[in-house]
Formats: C-alpha cells, sequence, structure tokens
C-alpha cells in the first residue's frame, strides 16, 4: 500500500463531508433561486393584510414617509426618457410570453420551466407594484383625512349645487387649443403646489412630465383618456384627447401620482386643482367636467330637462362634441374588456364600487360643499 494511497485512506471520510456540504450548499441556493420571488411575494401579502386593517399606520409610514422619495426617485429615472417606459414594459412583456410559449410548442423549453419563470415573474411583479405605489390603497379616506362631516342624503342641496355648476361652467366658457397644453401642464402643477394642504398631498413628491401613451389608438377604442403608470411614476395621456378634456384628465392623472388610488378622489383633486386656478380654460375644464357627472346622477329628478335648458349653447356643443368624438372610437368589445379588467383590479384593491367609483366623484363634491358652508 502506497503513503499516497493510505494517505487517501485517512482524508476520505473528511473529503465525503466536503463533497456532501458543498452539495448541500449547491442545492440550498438552488432552491433560494428559484424560492426568492414567492417568499417576497408572500412577504408582501402579509404586509398588505396588516397595511389594510391599519390605514392611519400606512398613512403614516408607507404614504407620508417612504413614498415621497419613491416618487422623487422613479420620477427623476423616467423623465430622462422621452417614451413610456411602461408602454414599453408591457409591449416587451407581453412578447416575451409568447415567445416562451412557441419554445414550449416546438419543445425549445419545458413546460415546467416556462411555467416556473412565469410565476416568479408574476410574483416580483405584485411585490414590486404594492412597494413602488400601492400602499397608497390602504391609507385612509379623503373624508378621513380631512375630517369632512358626511351630510344626509339632500335633494334640495344636489340640486343648490347642480345650478351652482350650471352658472360656473357657463361663465367660465372658453376655447382651448393644443398649443395650450404645455402652459396648461404648468398652470395645473402651480394648483397643485397652492392646494396641496388642502388636498392632503406631499409637493413635489418628484416630478410630472405628461406623456403620450404608445398605444392611443388601441386605448381610446375602450374610452382611456389616460392613465398613470406606477412602476415607472409616469404620466400618459391620450394623444386623442380633446383640447376641453384635457386639463381635468391630467389633473386626474397626476394626482394618482401623488398618492391619491381612488379614482373619485382623483376627480375630486382634478375638479379642486382645475377650479380653484386663476386660468379661465382650467376653470371650463374643471367644471365641464364635474356638471357631466353631476347630470348623469340628475337623471333620477323629473324636471332634469330644465337644468340642462339653462347651459349655454356653446358648452352643450362642447358637451355633445366630446360624447360623438369618443362613442366614434370605441370599439365595444375593447371597451368591454377593458372595463371588465379595470373593475376587477379596482375591487381587489378595496374599491368595492369598482369602475362606478369614478361617479362618486359627486358625493365628495356634495360633502366637501357641505363641510365648506359648515
Amino acid at each position: 500500500m502506497t503513503q499516497s494511497f493510505t494517505k487517501y485512506l485517512i482524508l476520505e471520510p473528511f473529503i465525503l463531508k466536503m463533497v456532501k456540504f458543498v452539495r448541500m450548499i449547491f442545492m440550498r441556493k438552488r432552491f433560494i433561486v428559484k424560492a426568492w420571488p414567492f417568499l417576497l411575494a408572500l412577504l408582501t401579502f402579509i404586509l398588505v393584510k396588516i397595511s389594510e386593517n391599519n390605514p392611519q399606520i400606512t398613512e403614516r409610514l408607507y404614504s407620508e414617509g417612504i413614498y415621497p422619495s419613491i416618487a422623487a426617485i422613479f420620477s427623476f429615472i423616467s423623465n430622462a426618457v422621452p417614451f413610456s417606459v411602461w408602454d414599453i414594459f408591457w409591449i416587451v412583456a407581453v412578447l416575451a410570453l409568447i415567445t416562451g410559449l412557441i419554445l414550449v410548442l416546438i419543445r425549445k423549453l419545458k413546460l415546467a420551466t416556462y411555467l416556473l419563470r412565469l410565476f416568479q415573474t408574476l410574483a416580483i411583479i405584485y411585490s414590486f407594484f404594492y412597494f413602488v405605489w400601492g400602499f397608497n390603497y390602504f391609507r385612509p379616506k379623503i373624508e378621513t383625512r380631512e375630517g369632512w362631516e358626511k351630510p344626509a342624503p339632500d335633494e334640495a342641496f344636489f340640486r343648490v349645487i347642480l345650478d351652482s355648476m350650471i352658472v360656473k361652467t357657463n361663465r367660465s366658457y372658453t376655447k382651448i387649443a393644443f398649443a395650450d397644453y404645455k402652459q396648461i401642464d404648468s398652470l395645473v402643477e402651480k394648483s397643485y403646489h397652492d392646494n396641496a394642504t388642502d388636498l392632503g398631498i406631499d409637493y413635489p413628491n418628484g416630478s410630472r412630465k405628461p406623456k403620450t401613451m404608445i398605444l392611443s389608438s388601441i386605448f381610446a377604442k375602450s374610452g382611456v383618456s389616460g392613465y398613470f403608470g406606477p412602476f415607472f411614476n409616469e404620466i400618459h395621456v391620450n394623444k386623442y384627447l380633446l383640447p376641453v378634456e384635457y386639463p381635468f384628465v391630467l389633473a386626474h392623472e397626476k394626482a394618482h401620482q401623488f398618492g391619491i388610488t381612488d379614482e373619485s378622489e382623483a376627480n375630486f383633486a382634478a375638479f379642486m386643482i382645475c377650479t380653484t386656478s386663476a386660468d379661465k380654460r382650467l376653470q371650463y375644464s374643471g367644471n365641464m367636467q364635474l356638471l357631466l357627472y353631476f347630470l348623469g346622477d340628475a337623471h333620477q329628478l323629473k324636471d332634469r330637462r330644465e337644468y340642462v335648458s339653462r347651459i349655454d349653447s356653446l358648452v352643450i356643443r362642447d358637451m355633445q362634441d366630446q360624447r360623438k368624438h369618443w362613442q366614434s372610437m370605441e370599439n365595444k368589445t375593447f371597451d368591454k374588456v377593458q372595463t371588465a379588467a379595470n373593475n376587477a383590479y379596482l375591487k381587489t384593491n378595496r374599491i368595492p364600487e369598482g369602475v362606478q367609483n369614478y361617479n362618486k366623484v359627486v358625493s365628495l363634491v356634495i360633502t366637501w360643499y357641505f363641510n365648506q358652508k359648515k
């Protein structure tokens, strides 16, 4: 027996232990690589449930504490890119999904591997959404944040506000042009600065550079005039927007960037931003868009036509043009799919009214007027 062989026999138990240890580390590393997205999603899910039950803590720690810094960092990065990063992200994601399916079908990729990567990606997206913006869904409603007292339903009070909205819309009538958009953006920003305290928002909360949707025509078919991309903190507006809509829609989407997730609250913020501005273009856009919501809620009034008859003919024409404009591009299939998806998304994030939440702005304006009157 040689000396080297004798040495091997002595070291064999140690070598076997080392091999076993290395293999265990390698297997554990593989497990961690595969499992970490799901562990992150589990942690996010737990934090979501905690946030749901503790809105005041969520407001203080996330909406007022962490989120403003996130908004500042992500908006700074996305503003350096002239096009929509959010749109590109989803286009690439869809193409990757389709490519993966093709590779599975031609047996270049195992189905198990494809499904693992798919669910890992979904877990990461789920977690990322809540950490960069989604926890704002669990902050207290604006009525609680502002300490408003909710009035009892009162048709007489509704009529007073409806009449006031008609008068204000008629008085603020003005023409808005595409060339005004850059100035309107600056005026909306100024109004957000001036109304930050009343809306309970952190200003400047980063920066907001409106971008045009890459797929504007597709979104127009489903009636989407604008949206906020939370992953990259981006404001989007549809290029098919009419000028009379632009100030209100822009202010609405900027409200989401400030952490206002509720659609009715974003509509209320847009109303406040537009109508408190000294600029007549913002005033008219805010008044007209809100009047449309009030007229929708006035359908139960027997004398609704009498109220409509008080609206100036130029305003009526703008309302009719807006309705015809979107109807001309509408694709009912696209609209149903988008509405169903948005409805499910809103209900998942503690907005039980779903897409009907947009119309709740009427109730918020009535509550605001009631508390102003008090």
